[in-house]
């Protein structure tokens, strides 16, 4: 972004959200090139542009990282190793990581920097860093998922700040769980979708399961993301920051029309409380479980659950697991396959042997 022209970059909070304001006489070239920005809103309030306060933008604005959240935040980091946590997010920032992403490697990293006090971060080595992590488990008896998360970000600095590449082939990593996806029954979701009384509401939960997503993409969604002429969905910028493009259901399609009709949404799909802002993700959470628990519904579910019953689904009616797959935005094939051990289409075709003994009086 260029400052020639006298811009000022203001973060602070908007609406609820932390938002960096750009300030600056009015110029037309330079008000187009703003426009672009990716997310950019304008405030009628302060007669000015925003963007969501994050760490591209902040790259991008020549702006400092901001202050460190969460746990990382009350720890005490040594002087002598406050450069190299400054270089960690530097890295994290230039190889184009989400804030999420960095917020979390910068926690997990800042617990090591703290406990290691006045030791130098670079003089670690594989043994050292071994015994740490046995520490983690043993003591601090950390989750298999937060010791891997932990691990990853500790890795991500020798390998890629410090460009040590086999550091850590003699450490050895802890077993995952293998966690099956929960799904609804296609009865759960009929029952989950008559508790949803608003025609808002409905199109939202809807749209989410007749396509899989995940509920930041929908309410990222913008009206010309939906493709009525194709019959497609356009998901931008989704987990990873790819792009895809899922099928427009046609009942789908007519509800929306509906939807349009009666809210006449300006650029995204789904406002918020504030037209300018897309709806909140806690406000559709909180939405799928009220119309749960209205649902008697007593399985473990959350909102991705409608993603995971989507692609279940698909498969029980014969979906080439593959095209699930690029349905799905997956990398992995092997995260798609999960849905294979839920699946009633596999399931069903297994007869117990209970079933197969002569057995009498059994009641």
């Amino acid at each position: 972004m260029e400052k020639s022209k006298e811009i000022r970059f203001e973060a602070r909070e908007h609406k609820g959200q932390s938002v960096i304001f750009i300030k600056y006489e009015y110029d037309k070239e330079l008000n187009e090139k703003i426009k672009k920005l990716i997310g950019v809103k304008w405030s009628q309030s302060q007669r000015a542009w925003y963007v969501q306060d994050n760490a591209n933008y902040r790259t991008k604005f020549g702006l400092q990282p901001k202050p460190l959240l969460g746990k990382a935040a009350l720890l005490q980091i040594h002087p002598i190793n406050q450069a190299e946590m400054k270089k960690y997010i530097e890295t994290l920032q230039l190889k184009g990581y989400s804030p999420n992403t960095i917020n979390t490697y910068r926690n997990e990293f800042a617990q090591l920097l703290h406990i290691i006090k006045d030791k130098n971060i670079i003089s670690l080595d594989a043994n050292r860093l071994r015994n740490y992590f046995l520490y983690c488990t043993n003591e601090l008896k950390l989750s298999e998922n937060t010791l891997h998360s932990r691990i990853n970000a500790i890795k991500f600095y020798f390998e890629k700040v410090l460009a040590r590449d086999k550091l850590f082939v003699e450490i050895p990593r802890p077993k995952k769980k293998i966690i099956l996806p929960n799904v609804l029954a296609k009865q759960q979701v009929e029952r989950l979708f008559s508790n949803l009384e608003s025609l808002k509401h409905r199109s939202m939960l809807y749209l989410t399961y007749s396509a899989g997503l995940r509920v930041s993409e929908v309410v990222n969604l913008r009206i010309k993301d939906i493709h009525s002429e194709r019959m497609v969905i356009t998901i931008k910028g989704a987990k990873g920051k790819k792009d895809r493009t899922v099928p427009l259901s046609e009942s789908i399609l007519l509800l929306l029309r509906k939807y349009y009709d009666h809210y006449h949404p300006k650029e995204w799909l789904f406002e918020g409380q504030y037209k300018d802002s897309p709806y909140s993700t806690r406000s559709l959470q909180q939405i799928f479980q009220r119309a749960k628990n209205g649902s008697k519904i007593l399985q473990d579910v959350t909102f991705h659950s409608l993603r995971h019953s989507y692609a279940t689904h698909l498969h029980e009616m014969g979906t080439d697991i593959k095209l699930i797959q690029d349905l799905l935005g997956h990398n992995d094939y092997k995260t798609t396959l999960r849905y294979t051990h839920v699946s009633q289409a596999n399931l069903e075709k297994i007869k117990s042997p209970y079933d197969a003994l002569n057995l009498k009086n059994i009641f």
